[in-house]
């Protein structure tokens, strides 16, 4: 398997964990997007497992582009982002599972084998909340605003609720200061917020309830 992850002490760990396991073994690593399809060439791995955290790049983003250039190598994402707001959001992507950094290692290679076996890894609970969101929606209502941005706006909203200003998003994201403030003004409307110093705080309020 593949891991991706930018910190190298939590990559020593799973591999550690991993390798103890007779029917699993640990192929490559890497800590960011050009490593990680580098890995996927040269050492044809049967899963990656990925943080969605990688040195100021998005994970989402990777899962999306493994999903289109390598359509068959399911991935499960391992993260300490909060699962009932990210987990739907890499299913999407197309992601095979999530599992949080929190639970303990025989939980993450219970899902390391599920998704090898071909099933979608969620906890229980976020099992329930992902099939009530789904009838929330058939009957017209949505069981959260947030739900309604598209990633590269949720993505910007996060940034904004952690103090960056336009300018500083865009540098981020490598995009121009024009599309990340159609991107604001759009995220705005989704959340029914007057202005951009609502936005602001709003967005902070949401990152601060998520640490």
């Amino acid at each position: 398997m593949l891991l991706v992850d930018d910190h190298p002490t939590m990559r020593e760990g799973l591999i550690r964990v991993i390798e103890r396991e007779a029917d699993l073994t640990v192929c490559s690593q890497a800590d960011g997007f050009h490593q990680a399809f580098e890995m996927i060439e040269s050492s044809k791995p049967d899963i990656a497992v990925v943080d969605l955290s990688l040195a100021g790049q998005n994970g989402i983003e990777l899962i999306k582009d493994i999903n289109a250039r390598h359509p068959l190598l399911p991935v499960l994402v391992h993260s300490m982002h909060d699962e009932s707001v990210y987990a739907e959001r890499s299913l999407r992507a197309g992601a095979k599972g999530y599992i949080s950094k929190r639970e303990p290692p025989q939980k993450l290679l219970q899902a390391i084998r599920e998704v090898l076996q071909g099933e979608v890894y969620l906890s229980e609970p976020m099992t329930k909340q992902i099939l009530h969101a789904v009838g929330a929606d058939r009957r017209g209502k949505n069981t959260s605003p947030l739900r309604e941005l598209s990633d590269r706006e949720f993505e910007v909203f996060e940034l904004t609720g952690q103090g960056l200003g336009t300018k500083q998003i865009a540098d981020t994201l490598h995009l121009s200061e024009k599309t990340i403030q159609a991107h604001r003004d759009h995220i705005r409307q989704k959340l029914d917020l007057t202005d951009g110093r609502g936005l602001t705080r709003f967005a902070i309020r949401w990152v601060e309830s998520q640490r």
